[in-house]
């Protein structure tokens, strides 16, 4: 089989995976045990309020409606698992940044939030999603160094990618690159997204299609 052909049927097992079922199990906003059983790879969907997760979720699922899509800033405040085909499940976390809610209630989201990454043992990859049209932001490098302290594996994903002239996209890649490789967690591979044109999605697709172990 030619690299190519190989590229191709991969890439159709991963449509395939994330054309079919994905269910909502479970949903918390607490920590410890409030967490589903782990029982196959999970991986995380992380960013600042409004970056776009829940839109890019339901881009890769190929629906409207599966995560909860807002205007409001930090409109998901719980931690939602989806199980994608009994190979995958996928957690949207709570938005990070300027969410309009208490300092209390902000708090405590943010310490379920760090409880998760720090101590969820089926958690494989997350997924570290940035606005393109801002690039790394100091909330996005703080979220980085816990990962590092979390020895957590992270893919840096933009988002919004659609958004940007033309002229401007190698910088912001470059940019967001060299922001990666300070943190010893963050993968190189940089996929760019727009959850409106599909831009990027088959490439993250295959991406997580392979943490399946296929």
């Amino acid at each position: 089989m030619t690299a190519q052909a190989h590229k191709s049927d991969v890439g159709e097992a991963a449509r395939k995976l994330f054309a079919g079922p994905c269910d909502f199990v479970w949903g918390t906003q607490k920590t410890g045990d409030a967490f589903p059983p782990g029982k196959f790879a999970e991986v995380a969907f992380v960013g600042r309020s409004n970056v776009g997760k829940s839109s890019l979720v339901n881009a890769l699922t190929g629906r409207k409606t599966l995560a909860r899509v807002s205007q409001t800033p930090g409109a998901t405040r719980q931690i939602n698992f989806f199980d994608l085909g009994q190979k995958l499940m996928l957690a949207d976390l709570p938005g990070f940044g300027f969410a309009k809610v208490s300092k209390t209630e902000a708090a405590a989201w943010q310490e379920m939030i760090y409880s998760y990454l720090c101590g969820r043992a089926p958690l494989r990859r997350v997924l570290l999603l940035v606005d393109a049209r801002r690039g790394p932001m100091d909330s996005d490098r703080q979220v980085l160094e816990l990962l590092n302290q979390a020895a957590v594996s992270t893919l840096v994903v933009l988002t919004k990618f659609d958004e940007l002239a033309q002229k401007d996209r190698a910088a912001v890649l470059a940019a967001t690159q060299a922001e990666a490789a300070r943190h010893t967690v963050a993968l190189q591979e940089i996929i760019a997204t727009s959850a409106q044109t599909g831009e990027g999605v088959p490439a993250l697709r295959e991406h997580l299609f392979a943490l399946t172990g296929g």
